[in-house]
């Protein structure tokens, strides 16, 4: 059912976006037709198409000096036509490799940003890529631009003037027309997606608490296709949730499992499961953590934000599964009523954890919601979670950790990486580790020792995956940026709506 929530009294509404969930900001289209006639601010071109379309203007000249001045970067040239800025791409191999063909779009979408023109249409599809169609093309063309064009300035009490790029064409050739309108479909959704994650895990912590991401996830309830439940803190306690309290308690913000689901197939087709990470701040508990970078602890409920993004994407795309994303939403914050190292709480799986530290508490939530996600017999069951700073040493920021207990199910999130540029590694749950979680008073501690804390993790959230196919995405490293490019990254959002794209019937 679609849950309303109030605000706890005295707290106020921030100024800035109030409807981030409902909103589009940036559109994808497509053209079709020659791109020699079209009225565009600014058309995107490879360097034989703007060659093609100098001559058919008559301002062969002006380009060709422009060209020879920028052998190798992206030319902009400004031409006295209805295409106000012609944007020239280098190279002119007659075939390229993906990692080529990402490149040039991610500098392309960068310059598109510094460029500061309100539309543009995009024309390197006619870019033969090895072993790539035009959808591919198509939909790597667009996640560079929803990653480029992304802004986030709630909160300032003068945003900056509104210059943005709003719309953006892809030209779709004969031949071809099919691939790219699904494709644009498919970008449009997942940016949609992208920006509420985004949007969900940049708004600072004294506004995006529990009850706001509750709020939030509400909004995409349509009383059809999409069913949001809140469960409070009164029903996890009746449930049994012991870990997850244990977390929850020491905020005066309620914690709250938010549970969404999504119906595009027949009821009896099982659905698949996402379950995110909704630390919306993270002190450490009574296991407080250094002051030092502190303030990236709103990134915390990434795995929450992400988990909604794939549904919204996947509401907005049509897809023919079932699809249920729960939100495990909380803080970690040290009051008298928080966990104590040496506490020793009862999980809804019936299992006991010492907390020996109250640092690791997304798996206490975590370890709950897997046992919450039983009763809906799910065809497969993946959590996404900012786990531990072991996964940033072992992988950094270019992968997310990856770790399941089937293999095929593990293959295909590393395929759907691969095709969506949103990578993910596989990484061990062998008996070997769970040794280190052995407790003298309880069934299991909630931390092993400092080797291997990212595998020990799992093999912690492993203890309550037993009953279905299972993978934990430790996303810790790519999850947000840090320094000058503070912020949400969006990810795994690419990685899971292509799973999802993946497991929907042809």
């Amino acid at each position: 059912m679609e849950v309303l929530h109030c605000l706890p009294f005295g707290e106020a509404r921030p100024f800035g976006r109030q409807t981030s969930v409902q909103a589009q900001i940036m559109k994808y289209t497509t053209r079709t037709g020659n791109p020699a006639n079209m009225r565009t601010d600014c058309l995107v071109v490879s360097r034989a198409r703007a060659r093609e379309i100098a001559s058919a203007l008559d301002v062969q000249e002006f380009v060709d000096h422009a060209l020879a001045q920028t052998p190798k970067g992206i030319a902009v040239i400004p031409i006295p036509t209805n295409i106000k800025n012609l944007m020239v791409v280098p190279g002119d191999d007659p075939e390229i490799d993906d990692a080529a063909f990402r490149g040039l779009a991610r500098r392309a979408a960068g310059a598109l940003k510094n460029l500061a023109v309100r539309n543009a249409v995009w024309c390197l599809n006619d870019l033969d890529v090895t072993e790539r169609d035009v959808y591919w093309k198509t939909r790597v063309a667009l996640g560079a631009l929803s990653d480029a064009l992304y802004w986030y300035d709630d909160f300032q009490s003068k945003p900056s003037k509104d210059t943005r790029i709003a719309r953006v064409g892809v030209l779709a050739e004969a031949g071809a027309r099919t691939g790219t309108a699904l494709a644009v479909k498919h970008g449009q959704a997942l940016d949609d997606g992208m920006a509420l994650a985004r949007d969900l895990a940049n708004t600072p912590p004294n506004v995006c608490n529990p009850s706001y991401l509750a709020d939030e996830i509400g909004k995409l309830a349509d009383g059809n296709t999409v069913t949001v439940e809140v469960l409070e803190e009164e029903r996890i306690e009746e449930l049994g949730m012991g870990a997850f309290m244990s977390v929850t308690r020491g905020s005066r913000t309620p914690g709250k499992l938010i549970v969404a689901q999504y119906r595009g197939s027949t009821p009896d087709d099982a659905p698949i499961v996402l379950i995110g990470k909704g630390v919306t701040f993270d002190t450490g508990g009574i296991s407080i953590k250094p002051s030092g970078s502190m303030d990236e602890m709103k990134f915390d409920m990434c795995g929450a934000a992400t988990v909604t993004a794939a549904l919204a994407a996947t509401k907005a795309a049509e897809l023919p599964i079932n699809l249920v994303s729960i939100a495990a939403a909380a803080e970690n914050m040290p009051d008298g009523q928080a966990s104590r190292p040496g506490d020793i709480v009862t999980t809804m799986s019936g299992q006991t954890v010492e907390i020996l530290n109250t640092d690791a508490e997304g798996r206490l939530l975590l370890c709950d919601a897997l046992t919450y996600a039983e009763r809906f017999k799910p065809k497969s069951v993946v959590d996404v979670a900012t786990l531990t700073g072991a996964m940033v040493v072992a992988l950094g920021s270019h992968a997310s950790g990856l770790f399941s207990n089937d293999e095929s199910l593990s293959d295909a999130l590393v395929a759907a990486g691969q095709t969506s540029g949103d990578r993910a590694w596989p990484m061990p749950v062998w008996r070997e580790y769970q040794r280190q979680l052995k407790s003298n008073f309880a069934d299991m501690a909630n931390v092993g020792n400092r080797a291997a804390g990212a595998v020990t993790a799992a093999c912690f959230l492993s203890r309550f995956a037993g009953k279905f196919k299972w993978a934990h995405l430790d996303v810790a490293g790519t999850a947000w940026r840090s320094g000058g490019a503070k912020g949400a990254t969006g990810r795994p959002a690419p990685l899971l709506f292509q799973y999802l794209l993946d497991q929907a019937p042809a």
